[in-house]
């Protein structure tokens, strides 16, 4: 899927004033248990903006696990939003919880939007939690946290990335970015702290620590994996795409985060689908279904 602003044909959303009027205070739940062979989602709740579809099991070598798509009623994020997601995956649940689409951060003056994502994983569970890229507006300021509560045996994938657009093309930069990503053991021991703030003005500036790069996305595999992350061909297929991935492995032997940085917004999105593809097969044994957007 491309998800280039100019294709999608978005628009500048500007609030009739700055400050918390509209802002939304929203918390969501997702609970998957294993039951009859497949993964169910027993436990849902989904205020609006949140909107999820059924459930799909689209994978012949996982069938029981189960395929949400995660949607958006509302256009985007609006200043002085506070979403949060918890995620709870049951003993011996498989699940995949993907956005249908990118996510436009519109402008929000004085008062950053913030979704915050909670996932707690039971023995023998696994999850995938690939979010499409957020698109952030100028003057768009989002701060992204993800805790994630991991039991031995437990294994997670977790993607998101973030490009920019201006609407009237007049190289406005966004406001400030901020994410953060903390894996505890079932203890509540954090075993990893990844934290990052970039304003605007940095990434758009001579010196940007991304360099020519206009689009970053993140990539986490968490627990046992089942075999080797090939970084060498994987790197190989994602420089054909013009992309830039760096790997490490994660204190504690617990997983292995991937940066990728991409010229584009459509091309990090291809970039993002190489890398998960890697990771998916690293974890479970085999390639990922295809998925529609």
């Amino acid at each position: 899927m491309n998800i280039a602003p100019q294709a999608a044909g978005l628009r500048d959303a500007r609030p009739a004033a700055a400050g918390t009027a509209g802002a939304r205070d929203v918390r969501a739940h997702l609970g998957f248990v294993r039951g009859g062979g497949r993964t169910v989602l027993a436990r849902q709740h989904v205020p609006y903006p949140f909107h999820i579809t059924r459930p799909f099991w689209l994978d012949p070598h996982l069938p029981e696990c189960a395929t949400l798509y995660l949607q958006s009623s509302s256009g985007g994020m609006y200043t002085g939003d506070r979403l949060a997601l918890e995620i709870e995956a049951g003993a011996g649940a498989q699940a995949h919880v993907t956005s249908q689409a990118a996510t436009v951060v519109h402008r929000t003056p004085g008062n950053e939007a913030r979704l915050s994502t909670a996932i707690r994983l039971r023995d023998d569970a696994f999850l995938a939690l690939t979010n499409d890229p957020f698109i952030l507006f100028p003057d768009a300021h989002l701060h992204v946290a993800t805790d994630v509560t991991l039991v031995p045996g437990a294994r997670a994938i977790l993607a998101d990335g973030f490009a920019t657009h201006d609407p009237e093309q007049r190289g406005r930069p966004f406001g400030r970015l901020r994410t953060e990503l903390r894996v505890r053991n079932a203890d509540g021991q954090v075993m990893v702290w990844d934290r990052g703030t970039i304003t605007g003005a940095q990434f758009a500036g001579p010196a940007s620590p991304l360099g020519p790069y206009r689009a970053m996305g993140n990539m986490v595999g968490l627990g046992a994996r089942r075999g080797d992350v090939h970084a060498p061909a994987l790197m190989r297929r994602l420089d054909a795409l013009g992309c830039r991935i760096g790997l490490s492995n994660l204190p504690g032997e617990c997983g292995i985060l991937a940066r990728c940085l991409a010229p584009t917004g459509g091309l990090l999105a291809q970039g993002m689908a190489e890398l998960y593809a890697a990771f998916f097969e690293a974890w479970t044994g085999h390639a990922p279904p295809p998925l529609r957007k």
